[in-house]
């Protein structure tokens, strides 16, 4: 049985592949500050609480472990937070990667597997995102996830790490067991704030810009249910493994829904009405984001099961009976 350390494990989605990861056979071990994840999350898996800044930590742990991969999933991911403060995301999601790197190497720990993001590409320059796709990022966030990107493949010239770069585009939903599911604070996801509006646990739903060139002036993107990305990781450590090999990969449904036809949907789905407001643009939200997965999929075996329908309904099971 493998040790996988998966730093972020008690966070969104790195609940999520942790519970994939025992269930192919692996032995997760959670490494988390608990800054942003939840302690309810990791339920029994191995847990050790600690900080990728905290050098003596890192080892400590690679050390009693046996770690033979590491996972990353402790980003900071709020755009307009990114802008906001850039100095809070350069620190985490740079220069915090860079020691767990360090560690990595001196405890010849050789495979990385690396959460990205979409926001790595910008604006869109063809209707679907490929791995090709230039990447100029609109957004401290993207850019800090590009700049670990880059520091991958100097990592891997220098000191043989490998690799593997996986690009989410919108995660969302819910495990089917309703046991684990989306919980930020504050939350700035669209499909749990309108299913939020809908429990009435907030007043109402804001579109931040209805003048985008879209079909409807709402932004569109593709969502993509946590667990098909759970699957992804796994598929993409093994291809790792078995090949030596560092790679790329974008993760998406390759359908794109507008801000207004999520909340239309989520609206059928629960059967409840509620308040929508308009609002002015947000900085650093690019119009379209969708995804081109042929890579994934014709690479690593890879393909999205859960259509729009059933990643609402999980994750409104899961807002209806949240248990963190």
């Amino acid at each position: 049985m493998k040790n996988i350390l998966v730093v972020g494990g008690a966070g969104y989605i790195g609940s999520h592949v942790v519970k994939m990861l025992d269930q192919k056979g692996y032995c997760p071990i959670v490494f988390d500050n608990l800054s942003k994840g939840h302690l309810a999350a990791v339920q029994s898996y191995p847990f050790e609480q600690g900080d990728i800044r905290d050098r003596e930590r890192l080892n400590e742990i690679f050390c009693k472990y046996k770690i033979e991969a590491v996972m990353h999933f402790a980003a900071f991911i709020e755009v307009a937070e990114s802008i906001q403060s850039p100095s809070k995301y350069y620190h985490n999601n740079v220069e915090n990667v860079l020691h767990l790197l360090d560690c990595m190497v001196e405890n010849h720990i050789p495979y990385f597997v690396f959460s990205s993001t979409a926001a790595t590409f910008g604006e869109p320059v063809q209707k679907k995102i490929d791995e090709t796709h230039p990447q100029h990022p609109c957004n401290p966030y993207g850019n800090t996830k590009l700049i670990v990107e880059k520091m991958l493949k100097d990592f891997e010239k220098a000191y043989g790490l490998k690799s593997t770069v996986l690009r989410y585009f919108n995660a969302a939903g819910a495990d089917d067991s309703g046991e684990i599911g989306e919980s930020h604070t504050p939350e700035t996801h669209l499909i749990p704030i309108v299913l939020q509006a809908a429990a009435k646990k907030r007043p109402n739903v804001k579109i931040f810009g209805t003048d985008y060139p879209t079909k409807d002036g709402s932004c569109i993107r593709d969502f993509i249910h946590v667990n098909d990305l759970s699957q992804a990781h796994i598929l993409a450590l093994e291809k790792m493994e078995q090949e030596n090999k560092s790679d790329q990969f974008n993760l998406g449904s390759g359908n794109g829904f507008s801000v207004l036809e999520i909340i239309e949907k989520t609206k059928q789905i629960t059967g409840v009405d509620f308040k929508v407001e308009t609002a002015p643009r947000r900085k650093g939200d690019p119009a379209i984001l969708i995804a081109d997965s042929t890579k994934a999929k014709n690479v690593l075996g890879w393909s999205p099961r859960y259509s729009l329908t059933r990643i609402i309904e999980t994750a409104w099971n899961w807002e209806k009976n949240r248990k963190y």
